[in-house]
């Protein structure tokens, strides 16, 4: 079937994207579901720097791919083979499309699945291959979803059913933003009643962590960031203390508020510096987590004796360490009683045809999450 689609052409192009344009509309081909996959009509999608890492080239990927992996739509039609969702379901994507029978899969760790792993730095679907042309050439997937498109074929593994009285414009933002934010709160982090945290980088996950971190009940919550409208957002969300990294004295003016530290503190950023400035910010015997994706270029270094003699641990959270199918519904139902207020992460919904322009707007900090409305 013929389908709209915004195609990354090419990584690295300067910006403003407004005006170069790395990403055109096109016209293209998409073939219909194999064994375990389904056609969805995306309704919902937004834009998230885990996308604009690849667009700026800080995520080196094949070209030419149709980007977007944070998503919800209505399913079309279901391929051979698919058991757990018929026409009509609502679905939430998930950007790691897990086998359910590797080795981590097996061990409850479907964020690590092997296959899906392969598949999505292939630029393949977990099925094998693409199912994206354009003019006969193939064009590749982004982590399985590809949905920065009206409609995605998709593997039924990178899909969590929902509620159709959840509005999907919501719903979307539950798949990359909320799953990983809130997921590194609750899968992997210590966060924990009375306990003291810090969450650096203030994007739509970091967010999410900062309400994540309410409701388990965190006394201090300390904020980090270098945009003040960011560090307004946070303490509406729940944050007790605000921190602008940008000025001097930043990480010692932390220190004296946490009495020496935090206990665990969350990094979201993809940068270097600010994850440095995370592990730092931790107290003898801390955590510090990280779910940002820097340039796979980029070297961490520490004073390696502190992993030791001050007893520090240094996590990753990819997909929130989570389970997507478990996740999801406890994060809606979170956000159902109020105490997750999701909708407070949607900065305003844009056309699929504004999604250049829509990325200098989230590469400038004036955006939480767009989200490119194609409910039409």
């Amino acid at each position: 079937m013929k389908i709209k689609a915004a195609v990354l052409e090419e990584i690295g192009r300067p910006g403003p994207y407004a005006k170069t344009k790395p990403m055109s509309i096109s016209e293209v081909d998409l073939e219909g579901p194999r064994s375990g996959e389904v056609l969805i009509k995306i309704v919902a999608a937004g834009l998230c720097h885990s996308d604009l890492s690849v667009i700026n080239g800080d995520r080196p990927r094949q070209m030419p791919m149709v980007l977007g992996h944070e998503s919800a739509g209505i399913i079309q039609e279901v391929g051979p083979d698919v058991e757990r969702f018929q026409t009509g379901d609502h679905v939430i994507s998930v950007f790691v499309p897990s086998c359910g029978s590797c080795g981590p899969c097996r061990a409850g760790r479907p964020a690590l699945c092997e296959p899906g792993a392969a598949a999505n730095g292939q630029g393949m679907l977990i099925g094998g291959g693409s199912r994206l042309s354009r003019d006969g050439e193939m064009l590749y997937h982004m982590t399985g979803v590809s949905c920065f498109a009206t409609h995605a074929t998709v593997s039924q593994n990178s899909l969590v059913k929902i509620d159709p009285s959840i509005p999907l414009d919501l719903a979307a933002l539950m798949g990359c933003a909320v799953l990983t934010g809130a997921g590194a709160v609750f899968n992997t982090g210590d966060v924990c009643p009375g306990c003291t945290t810090a969450v650096v980088g203030l994007g739509g996950v970091g967010l999410a962590a900062v309400m994540a971190a309410r409701v388990a009940g965190a006394e201090k919550i300390v904020a980090v960031d270098i945009l003040p409208e960011k560090l307004k957002i946070a303490q509406e969300l729940g944050a007790t203390h605000l921190i602008d990294s940008s000025k001097e004295g930043a990480l010692e003016e932390l220190r004296d508020l946490t009495g020496g530290g935090v206990d665990t503190a969350l990094d979201f950023t993809g940068n270097v510096s600010a994850l440095r400035f995370a592990y730092d910010a931790t107290h003898r015997g801390g955590t510090t987590i990280t779910a940002g994706l820097p340039n796979p270029k980029a070297v961490l270094e520490l004073p390696a004796v502190g992993l030791t003699a001050e007893e520090r641990t240094l996590k990753g959270s990819y997909l929130g360490s989570g389970v997507p199918s478990r996740d999801i519904p406890r994060f809606l139902a979170l956000h159902a009683q109020g105490r997750m207020p999701v909708q407070k992460l949607m900065t305003e919904k844009i056309r699929l045809e504004d999604i250049n322009e829509g990325f200098d707007r989230l590469h400038a900090g004036q955006a939480i999450r767009l989200v490119i409305d194609m409910s039409d």
